[in-house]
């Protein structure tokens, strides 16, 4: 692995070597304070941050390297109408290794294609969120002591949450894991992941509509906000903005050590008198983000990178390259005019594929 773009590009193995090197830059920063020193991690946010972007960039100068980019979309030459791909190869002649937000889904794919160093998705549109995965399981390792044999509430927009995606791809390859999907109707777990992740892999899973039903059986629950910049009718968003709050009341009936999470930020999801609840983990979440992205970028600036392009012919077998389009307004193909589309077969006995960018599904 020379990039980050999907969490499934480690394996268990890697997971758990990312999780021992945090835990002992925990334990022994000072060990760590020039690891990276001479070289440079450029942040690109094309999409507003907190967390993610400080994280990252406090990672980065905690291993004695430098940083550089932007935070906003309108600061870079995007704003001029230059396109991904030309930004990362320009981004290449200054940086060692690149951490980027996009809000179009796929971005992150199109950046690696194009670049000579290593490209860290830091979240693309309501795709992927790998990084959070990994800061949630080094959270989940720390309070609970293992990342198998435990009951996982998701509460919130679980349709447009990228961190959730995520979230039950890693998940899935752990054993003894159970899902309570919590949400309104219009904001379940998309189909795809269901059938393809969950159901494929035996998990068991069940989806209710309230926090009360789910609390007795929980380990963890982690709670996601309804994203406002992910509806295109404001008044969607207003009718479902405040489908799931949780106070204390609702704990009354939850286990003792449950660990409450949230990626943040938070609106109003999680009341801040939760907050002085010894159950209550998403603050610790947070700086645990900056350690995994710090074992992260000693991974990746130590491995050779390879251009997407230049994989073996024999792992692009049943590639479909402009012959099918992908319709999706929030793929990166709708606003990257240039770039191939591409898909690939899921079941192609029923000629069902998928965008290689934003995994939106098509029938041919």
């Amino acid at each position: 692995m020379s990039n980050l773009i999907d969490i499934l590009d480690l394996s268990v193995e890697e997971i758990d070597g990312l999780i021992s090197v945090a835990n002992d830059i925990i334990e022994n920063p000072g060990k760590y304070a020039k690891a990276c020193e001479g070289k440079i991690l450029a942040t690109l946010f094309f999409e507003p941050s907190t967390r993610t972007r400080l994280s990252f960039e406090s990672a980065m100068l905690s291993l004695g390297g430098s940083v550089l980019g932007f935070s906003e979309a309108g600061s870079s030459s995007t704003a001029k109408g230059e396109s991904c791909a030309d930004t990362i190869r320009t981004v290449n002649c200054y940086a060692d290794i690149i951490a980027m937000r996009h809000p179009k889904e796929g971005a992150p794919v199109v950046a690696a294609k194009a670049s000579h160093i290593p490209i860290i998705n830091a979240g693309d549109g309501g795709h992927f969120h790998p990084t959070q995965t990994l800061t949630d399981l080094l959270t989940i390792s720390r309070h609970k002591g293992r990342l198998n044999d435990l009951t996982i509430g998701i509460c919130g927009d679980l349709k447009f949450g990228r961190t959730v995606h995520s979230l039950i791809a890693a998940f899935a390859r752990y054993t003894g894991i159970k899902f309570v999907l919590i949400s309104p109707e219009e904001l379940c777990v998309p189909e795809y992941v269901k059938t393809e992740t969950l159901d494929k892999k035996g998990i068991p899973y069940k989806e209710v509509r309230t926090l009360e039903e789910a609390m007795p059986e929980l380990d963890i629950l982690y709670m996601t906000r309804i994203q406002r910049e992910r509806f295109a009718d404001p008044a969607e968003y207003e009718r479902l903005k405040n489908s799931f709050v949780l106070d204390l009341p609702k704990l009354e009936n939850a286990k003792p050590d449950l660990c409450i999470m949230h990626p943040l930020p938070r609106v109003n999801e999680i009341s801040t008198k939760v907050d002085n609840d010894p159950r209550a983990c998403y603050f610790d979440q947070a700086l645990c983000g900056k350690y995994i992205r710090m074992a992260l970028i000693l991974k990746l600036l130590a491995e050779t990178p390879m251009l997407l392009s230049e994989v073996p012919e024999t792992e692009q077998e049943e590639m479909l390259i402009n012959k099918v389009f992908c319709e999706n307004p929030r793929c990166i193909t709708s606003v990257e005019q240039e770039i191939d589309h591409i898909f690939h077969y899921t079941d192609k006995e029923n000629g069902i594929c998928r965008c290689a960018y934003c995994e939106a599904q098509k029938k041919i």
